[in-house]
């Protein structure tokens, strides 16, 4: 349908569909029509789903994101925590089943920031080999074998909340800042009961991510990561700091959408965005 305005023809934008929520656990920020290749995203200690509506926004339509929803905070205030990590992961991982096909021909990824990272990856280990995902995004997170040896646990609330460079987004208000160091005080309970057990490589490709001003990270962790695949695998430093995509910013939208069209059979180049993320270091 076309309008027109002062005898021009126009064809007015097309719609944006509202953010639709699956079930209990997932938040679908920028649904889109076409079915295109999912990207499940898991927030940082604390985090919420909505941290990805910029980088559902910046990915479409290359990848439509389902952002995690985790307990204990936003919508889900009301809802437990699970009490360890591997019943987390064991719950995520049956909430995603039903979801875990789609577009681009049933493929999917999941993508991780922090807490987020570990959970993404162990999330994928405890799925069924034909169930996991064909790309596997880690950032900001050492490999699962050094986890045990450092995450979070050392960190409290309102230290991590410093160093992930949320502070000052609710400094303004004493009661979000409650509400946002509660959830991270939930999430490093959670982060403190993880145990590293060896374990076989999942086949999924593997890629892990560092911000160039991360001050949790050393670049050089990264590596660690490649133990964990027997699938593609490259580490890459980007801009940003501990977190990349937030409420503020898409964070890696170009490098993520190089890394998921390649899966899709799609031809289309990856789309422009204001905050790129190119490597700074080679993939390995």
């Amino acid at each position: 349908m076309t309008v027109t305005l002062g005898g021009a023809p126009r064809t007015p934008a097309p719609r944006t569909a509202r953010p639709r929520v699956e079930g209990d656990w997932l938040l679908v920020p920028a649904p889109q029509d076409h079915r295109p290749f999912r990207l499940f995203c898991f927030p940082h200690a604390g985090g919420d789903a909505t941290a990805y509506t910029p980088l559902a926004r910046a990915l479409a339509p290359v990848a439509e994101v389902w952002a995690l929803r985790p307990p204990a905070r936003g919508g889900r205030s009301r809802h437990p925590m699970p009490p360890d990590f591997d019943a987390l992961a064991g719950a995520v991982a049956e909430a995603l089943t039903p979801h875990l096909t789609g577009g681009a021909g049933g493929r999917f990824g999941f993508y991780g920031q922090s807490f987020g990272a570990l959970l993404a990856y162990e999330v994928a280990r405890a799925l069924p080999a034909d169930l996991r995902p064909a790309l596997v995004v880690t950032a900001g997170a050492p490999a699962p074998a050094e986890w045990a040896g450092r995450g979070t646990r050392d960190l409290d609330a309102a230290e991590l909340l410093r160093l992930t460079g949320l502070e000052e987004l609710v400094r303004a208000d004493p009661d979000l800042a409650e509400l946002a160091l509660g959830a991270i005080r939930t999430d490093l309970a959670v982060s403190a009961t993880y145990r590293y057990r060896p374990h076989a490589p999942i086949g999924s490709a593997l890629h892990a991510l560092a911000g160039a001003d991360d001050p949790m990270l050393a670049t050089t962790e990264l590596t660690g990561w490649a133990a964990h695949t027997r699938g593609a695998f490259g580490h890459r430093v980007v801009p940003g700091g501990h977190l990349l995509a937030t409420v503020g910013r898409p964070g890696p939208a170009d490098l993520l959408a190089s890394l998921i069209t390649p899966l899709t059979g799609r031809q289309d180049p990856a789309p422009s965005r204001t905050d790129r993320s190119s490597p700074q270091e080679q993939p390995c």
